[in-house]
């Protein structure tokens, strides 16, 4: 499928106004993407955990204006208006307004809460941008009833991708590949894709416990990573080794072996952070609790004989990752030899889950 078939054909009898509401969730990367090109694609392939618990809230109200000049729109974060948002919010309207022709009949309210931290490493801009994508879609989608649930998920993925590539793989659940890919029937570049094929049990239930080792905004935002990857020196032999991984991991995903998923994982995350510091200007997102909590699962892991591993996004907090089976021992560890090392002791309990739903 191509960007053209997410163009409308005809125009269509919108509402006056309204409102529509969507939640949709963060994912994790179990392979990562890093590095992009021409409009938010991906270099390599990734696939995702849709997770349950960390999710965005949007409201979207809207009411068609007399002018068709320009956009209008007002953004709020947990209730208070946020300006800082709005250039964001205007980008990513420009990008996508050939796909929904209608975006400056209207004047929108956009109203919208997080269940955890902004901009720390859990994929705000994932669960954000799609969201949105959905509560828009949705939109139109009141006047073409036609549309089938396969399109309106395609494109609603294709669309908040355009706002965060990641975003692109926080539609569906439970697992998301994001990327042309051999491996993975009718993958794409433009839009997520469930792994449809059977996943071994264990990890329908996967668990992931986020610490929150620094819950203030990222140093350096993902937007300006994305781009140092351009001319970075090992750019091409890391995207070479994220698409490895990624068929690696589809077997594992099917088998159900930790070991092997455990390795996969902890070296995908490592391989994102080492890219980071190999860039030119280089950056660290990871702090010194990030190390310290790291070197202790490991060491629960050979003690205990656990399947307990850890992986990171763009940012200083710990994603650990656990089978459903040991959650009990795995939270007291958390709770005992953990939380010290997190930012006023806290952390976000999460499991795998089944993608965004209307409200």
């Amino acid at each position: 499928m191509q960007e053209q078939q997410f163009i409308p054909s005809k125009s269509y009898q919108l509402p006056e106004k309204g409102e529509v509401k969507w939640e949709s969730p963060s994912n994790i990367a179990l392979v990562k993407y890093w590095g992009k090109y021409g409009e938010q694609l991906p270099k390599n392939s990734s696939i995702s955990f849709t997770l349950s618990h960390c999710k965005t809230t949007t409201q979207l109200s809207y009411q068609k204006k007399n002018s068709s000049q320009k956009f209008s729109f007002e953004v709020y974060l947990d209730g208070n208006r946020t300006e800082s948002f709005e250039p964001k919010i205007e980008k990513f309207f420009e990008r996508i307004e050939k796909y929904l022709p209608f975006l400056k009949d209207y004047h929108f309210k956009i109203e919208t809460q997080n269940s955890f931290p902004h901009s720390s490493g859990i994929a705000s801009s994932a669960s954000g941008m799609s969201a949105l994508a959905l509560c828009l879609l949705a939109l139109e989608r009141q006047a073409n009833s036609v549309m089938t649930d396969d399109f309106f998920n395609q494109k609603a993925s294709f669309l908040a991708r355009l706002g965060s590539g990641s975003a692109a793989r926080s539609i569906k659940g439970n697992l998301v590949v994001w990327g042309e890919h051999t491996a993975v029937n009718k993958s794409s570049n433009l839009y997520g894709v469930e792994f449809s094929d059977k996943v071994h049990e264990v990890f329908k239930n996967y668990q992931d416990t986020i610490l929150l080792v620094d819950r203030g905004e990222k140093q350096v935002s993902s937007t300006v990573g994305h781009n140092l990857m351009y001319n970075h020196p090992f750019a091409e032999q890391r995207f070479l080794q994220a698409n490895s991984n990624l068929e690696k991991i589809l077997t594992v995903l099917q088998s159900g072996n930790l070991d092997e998923f455990i390795f996969i994982v902890e070296q995908e995350a490592l391989s994102l952070h080492a890219m980071m510091m190999s860039s030119s200007p280089y950056f660290i997102l990871m702090k010194p609790n990030t190390l310290e909590i790291i070197n202790k699962i490991w060491e629960y892991r050979e003690t205990h004989k656990s399947k307990i591993c850890f992986t990171l996004d763009a940012g200083a907090n710990v994603h650990v990752l656990y089978p459903e089976n040991e959650k009990a021992k795995v939270l007291d560890f958390i709770k005992n030899q953990l939380v010290g090392y997190c930012q006023k002791g806290m952390y976000i309990c999460d499991e795998v889950g089944f993608g965004a739903k209307p409200l």
